[in-house]
């Protein structure tokens, strides 16, 4: 091979190797293409089950929440379905005790159970019917007819109001009214006169309204006793929601109509005669009210536990003790003029005071120039008079306690007299906590207006008040009050020693 076909041949390898080396590189582009659409693909598959895992979950979860407010929906029906049939049973129990009691007991049981029977008869006849309709799938052979000839009865519980029917007789015994009621008989109707067109209501075809009169007997009742709301359903024959909503409607009236009637603030001239009053009892002038503030003990709410818990009753009676508060000023008699009501038991009564409309209206100018009687608890303001409380006191400053004690007095015992006279202020009680100032507003309403027709409590009622005053410990006594308490303490000094006036 001669020197020229080693040159050719040389060539034609090293374009076959170039060739090659080409190809080994266009396969290598093709692989790595390959690989990248496999990791494009891969990923795509994950990114694909991940939004179907959450779409499952969140389909998971709606399910869940569906099924678990299907559960609750359920239970609470089943829950109030047995509520009401126990409650149903008691009413059951209760009547029939009271139906023993009472005259021809037996043949109203046994009247009552024909008309059971012919009820469920006639119920099982209609189903009967009713039965046969559908069996057929037609309207014929007169089924309707006869499942339309059938009236439905509204179902009314057979309740006794023997008791409330004798309470009513014009000759039931006048002391025994008023025992049960804490008024006469002519203070009963006066009431149910000035309520009658708010509380009365209409007859309709399904039953009688209840009367005006066993209405007020209803609240009056429960508000002089206290007692459960099932008792005062036996006694009045009504049902126990029937009793709740009276003593609220009748409260509420009380307060709409009768409260602007029977307690308000004096105007001048029954203000002038107040002043004298207070003066012939104490000696001192220009006094219109004695201040006082009570509790009311609650049953421990579902909110704002701690602004309730009354630390003073829980030390003393060593029972956990919660509380809202009424603070007053009465005149001479004993009758509300002014009544705050509601603030929380943990309140000092000087807080009680601000929060109050009274400090309100003193503020504007109201009491300038007369004076309001409080004890240790108040702060000494321009027309709030209190009595000294540091210790070493002198002849004049003892003297001006004991007056201040006796007009104090006067606010303490119409307290007494408001507990004594309606029970439910003694203990707690089941009306909710939103609910208690209109309760107890109207008590302090009827209390005014037995007061003021002169109705004599019972004394076997008194209530013996125990309110523990917490003095302020730093109050704020401006130095012009200061100077008058001083001025008012020298004069009783000189008109009367050891509590006895010279005329």
């Amino acid at each position: 091979m001669n020197d020229s076909d080693k040159d050719i041949s040389n060539g034609n390898t090293k374009k076959r190797q170039r060739r090659d080396k080409e190809g080994d590189g266009d396969g290598h582009a093709e692989k790595e293409a390959d690989r990248k659409k496999g990791f494009k693909g891969i990923l795509t598959s994950f990114l694909l089950l991940e939004e179907q895992e959450k779409q499952d979950h969140e389909e998971s979860e709606r399910a869940s929440k569906e099924e678990r407010l299907f559960f609750e929906s359920n239970n609470k029906n089943k829950t109030e379905a047995m509520v009401e049939y126990y409650s149903n049973v008691q009413d059951y129990y209760v009547q029939a005790d009271e139906l023993e009691q009472t005259k021809g007991s037996k043949s109203r049981l046994m009247a009552g159970t024909v008309a059971a029977a012919a009820a469920a008869a006639s119920a099982s006849d209609g189903f009967e019917k009713i039965g046969k309709i559908d069996k057929r799938g037609s309207n014929s052979g007169g089924g309707v007819g006869g499942a339309a000839g059938h009236h439905r009865r509204l179902w009314v519980k057979d309740r006794s109001k023997a008791w409330w029917d004798e309470c009513n007789s014009p000759d039931y015994p006048e002391e025994e009214f008023k025992k049960a009621f804490r008024m006469g008989r002519a203070t009963f109707d006066l009431i149910c006169e000035e309520l009658n067109s708010v509380i009365a209501k209409e007859d309709t075809t399904l039953r009688n309204a209840i009367p005006v009169a066993q209405r007020v007997a209803v609240c009056l009742w429960r508000l002089a006793t206290g007692d459960p709301l099932r008792l005062v359903s036996k006694r009045f024959g009504l049902g126990i929601s029937t009793c709740h909503k009276l003593v609220l409607e009748v409260c509420s009236a009380i307060r709409t109509v009768l409260m602007p009637k029977y307690l308000l603030w004096p105007d001048e001239n029954p203000l002038r005669k107040i002043k004298e009053e207070f003066e012939s009892i104490s000696g001192i002038p220009n006094v219109v009210g004695s201040l006082y503030t009570t509790h009311i003990p609650i049953i421990a709410p579902k909110i704002s536990v701690a602004a309730y818990f009354n630390k003073r009753h829980t030390e003393r009676n060593q029972k956990t003790s919660y509380s809202i508060t009424v603070q007053g000023v009465v005149n001479p008699r004993g009758v509300f003029t002014d009544v705050c009501i509601g603030w929380p038991g943990s309140m000092p009564d000087d807080q009680v005071l601000e929060k109050s409309a009274l400090y309100q209206r003193a503020n504007g100018g109201l009491l300038k120039g007369v004076w309001i009687v409080g004890g240790s608890g108040y702060p000494l303001l321009d027309w709030v008079l209190v009595p000294y409380t540091h210790p070493n006191l002198t002849w004049p400053q003892n003297a001006f306690n004991e007056k201040i004690g006796e007009i104090q007095r006067v606010a303490k015992e119409a307290f007494g007299r408001l507990k004594g006279r309606w029970s439910c202020l003694q203990k707690r009680t089941e009306v909710k906590l939103q609910d208690l100032p209109v309760v107890l507003g109207a008590c302090c309403v009827l209390h005014n207006i037995c007061e003021l027709r002169n109705e004599e409590m019972d004394p076997e009622l008194r209530f013996e008040l125990v309110d523990d005053e917490m003095v302020p410990e730093a109050p704020l006594r401006p130095l012009s009050t200061m100077k008058d308490r001083d001025a008012i303490a020298h004069n009783i000094l000189h008109h009367g020693i050891g509590g006895t006036r010279f005329v």
